[in-house]
């Protein structure tokens, strides 16, 4: 078929990959970070930076011979444009906490958690658009009122890209992730948009996940594009009955699933993937944290040392229990809590139980994530882990067993910018006639270690009881 590229504008950089578009395999890659603009705050950006860092990160003729690009861009990110097509002000990104009280007075104006879980599947959250766009009409209401066309990251990429065309295109999995768009529904609410901005503003079209957004002059064609997250999944090849597990600061675990799932306690955010199927996300906000703060109880510089410690020690770390809320907890929902440490005994009280612990409660606290998608029909017969942490030796002994499922740890690899040439890849076929737009291309897998419960099965689940005991005790019917 020829060569395709990804194209990833994380919050940081930008990272392309040039892949064989039949096999998948990396031909070229191109990474550039993103200028940064002394005193700027961290959640304004300009996404003129976008674009510079990714002409530098296509230099040296990275793209030539390429015939599609995708685009995979950070999530939240929201850019507020003119009628003439104008940034309003700079893009309002990440995990914004000037919009938390924004988020808390949508909730209310709406009618509720349930409302809005039931509306676009998703409780709004301070990183949201819909929370931004709340926070820019109480905040500033002149950029506001000016503000005429809502884009996210990839949508203005991929129309920068296009030559700034009349028509503006986003991807299912972009548009669930706004707090204005249902998966269930596969429709925008544009009454949130009002709610939240005061008026009206024009939305890009979604398109499926196989349809191209445009044809640059030069004929290159550029498809839908989406959010990291769904380039991801795509990139490692998730299907029905994989979960992925992400190690970052917090945590998150979500899932392919046939259909949109509606949860009126708003643990569950209802996401689209880039093939046309769901993904339904559930997030911890305790993960590498805990093991972090474990690691500077103990006097131990790093990760490495803390799994080799622990490692000294035996599952169920002598009866030692950690429940890891050291930030306050979203799953379960106890945001004012903080951490427990239970089980202490003389016989308990030595440093390599305390790392055991924290261990067994990080990936404990990531296994009630995993048993709320589970209680909701999901099906999760393997599990890929990804971070830094998962390569740490604690953690693969533990988390099969703990998770009671195989677990994959795929070798790093830039995974949403392979999801966005795969995707590249589908609409290029599609356009040529040789791949079905509900199939996308097969592409070999991601290099990666596979472990199995095994043996270690019973002893896992019996640790896992005795955090579920603990949990239960101190914080009564959190999960009900």
């Amino acid at each position: 078929m020829g060569i395709v590229a990804g194209l990833d504008s994380s919050p940081d950089f930008t990272r392309i990959v040039v892949c064989d578009a039949d096999t998948g395999a990396v031909l070229k890659q191109g990474y550039a970070a993103h200028p940064v603009e002394g005193g700027g705050r961290a959640s304004d950006v300009d996404p003129q930076a976008w674009l510079l860092s990714l002409g530098e990160a296509a230099g040296g003729g990275l793209l030539e011979g390429v015939q599609a690009i995708g685009v995979s861009s950070q999530q939240n990110a929201v850019v507020p444009l003119d009628a003439q097509g104008n940034t309003v002000r700079p893009a309002m990104v990440g995990g914004d906490k000037r919009a938390q009280v924004a988020a808390a007075d949508l909730v209310d104006a709406l009618g509720g958690r349930e409302a809005w879980a039931q509306a676009v599947g998703c409780v709004p959250q301070a990183a949201q658009p819909v929370t931004k766009l709340r926070w820019l009409n109480k905040t500033e209401p002149d950029a506001a009122l000016r503000t005429a066309v809502l884009l996210q990251a990839h949508d203005w990429l991929v129309w920068q890209l296009l030559g700034r065309p009349v028509r503006r295109t986003t991807d299912r999995g972009g548009a669930s992730g706004t707090g204005y768009w249902s998966a269930a529904t596969g429709a925008y609410r544009a009454d949130l948009v009002e709610l939240a901005l005061g008026h009206q503003a024009m939305l890009p079209e979604v398109i499926g996940p196989s349809d191209a957004a445009g044809t640059t002059p030069e004929g290159l064609l550029i498809s839908a594009g989406t959010g990291e997250t769904m380039a991801a999944a795509f990139g490692l090849g998730i299907g029905l009955g994989d979960a992925v597990v992400s190690l970052g600061a917090s945590g998150s675990v979500m899932a392919v699933h046939p259909e949109a799932l509606v949860d009126n306690s708003g643990m569950i955010t209802s996401l689209a993937d880039a093939t046309g199927m769901h993904l339904p996300v559930v997030t911890t906000l305790n993960a590498v944290r805990t093991l972090r703060g474990a690691a500077e109880m103990l006097g131990l510089n790093d990760l490495e040392s803390l799994s080799e410690l622990a490692m000294k020690s035996t599952p169920g770390a002598h009866g030692l229990v950690l429940l890891p809320y050291l930030e306050g907890e979203r799953t379960p929902n106890l945001p004012h809590t903080a951490g427990t440490l239970t089980g202490l005994r003389r016989e308990s009280m030595k440093p390599e139980h305390l790392a055991r612990a924290a261990f067994e409660g990080m990936l404990c606290g990531l296994a009630d994530a995993l048993d709320v998608l589970r209680g909701r029909g999901v099906e999760v017969r393997r599990v890929f882990v990804l971070g830094a942490a998962a390569e740490l030796s604690a953690v693969q002994a533990a988390a099969p067993a703990l998770f009671g499922a195989q677990v994959v740890v795929p070798q790093p690899a830039d995974y949403a910018a392979i999801g966005a040439a795969r995707q590249a890849a589908w609409a290029l076929g599609v356009s040529q006639g040789t791949l079905d737009p509900r199939t996308p291309p097969m592409w070999q897998g991601p290099a990666a270690q596979v472990l199995e419960p095994g043996e270690e099965l019973a002893v896992g689940q019996a640790v896992r009881q005795q955090y579920v005991s603990v949990r239960e005790q101190t914080y009564p019917g959190a999960f009900r």
